[in-house]
């Protein structure tokens, strides 16, 4: 009843444009679920950049692996899926963080069943935590750890100097921007990572935090996001 008396009070609204839903059970309305992009089955075999590539590798993973064993996303960065992110990070919507958890943790069920069983998210710094008043990324995370049944603990990576934002940076400069930004704790010695965050780009950050957590001691460390951009042509 209390569920019922919610739905109308806050009835399900689709996540990318807010539009109101008939019911529950559903993330977009038919027109934005209609325009979603999944990302495709033929992608780099290491960090998912999509596209064909000799020997399942891109030029970027070839020429320097990451520190990070595999990395993927359930959803191109376009669309219904980029207003979503968009509102949930920028237009002041963290309760969206359940739905999209719930969604990440249904659409990567098959990369989950291999996957470590520690979620860590990947941190804002203090000051835009300040500004914003809340971490996406930790939010997600602590939703899809529900979801899963798996442990999410705030503090075991932090960015500890603020940096811009990796928009409208070069690739070299989105690696500089991030470099040494993160600091992970000596409580990760011997465990395997899942890092989460919600969108990977060229995975500069992801390469900066992954090189953290295996300083601390971590074992392996694999990377989840919601959505992955098209960096190549």
């Amino acid at each position: 009843m209390l569920r019922a008396l919610l739905d109308v009070l806050y009835p399900p609204a689709c996540i990318a444009c807010a539009k109101v839903l008939p019911g529950p059970g559903a993330f977009f309305c038919e027109p934005c679920d209609t325009a979603v992009e999944r990302l495709p089955p033929v992608c780099c075999r290491t960090c998912a950049e999509p596209g064909p590539f000799p020997a399942g590798l891109c030029p970027r993973c070839r020429a320097a692996p990451p520190p990070f064993s595999r990395a993927w996303a359930p959803f191109a960065h376009e669309g219904p899926v980029a207003r979503a992110v968009h509102r949930f990070k920028y237009e002041d919507h963290p309760e969206l963080a359940a739905p999209l958890g719930e969604m990440l943790a249904a659409e990567a069920h098959r990369f989950l069943t291999r996957a470590p069983r520690l979620v860590v998210a990947l941190p804002l710094h203090t000051r835009r935590y300040h500004a914003r008043k809340y971490d996406q990324a930790q939010l997600l995370a602590g939703a899809l750890a529900k979801h899963l049944g798996l442990r999410a603990p705030v503090g075991l990576l932090t960015r500890t100097r603020e940096t811009q934002r990796q928009v409208g940076l070069t690739e070299a400069e989105r690696a500089d921007n991030v470099a040494d930004a993160f600091v992970a704790s000596d409580d990760l010695a011997g465990r395997d990572v899942l890092l989460l965050d919600d969108v990977f780009t060229t995975g500069a950050t992801a390469r900066a935090a992954a090189t953290a957590l295996l300083v601390a001691g971590a074992t392996r460390v694999e990377v989840l996001t919601l959505a992955r951009a098209f960096t190549m042509t």
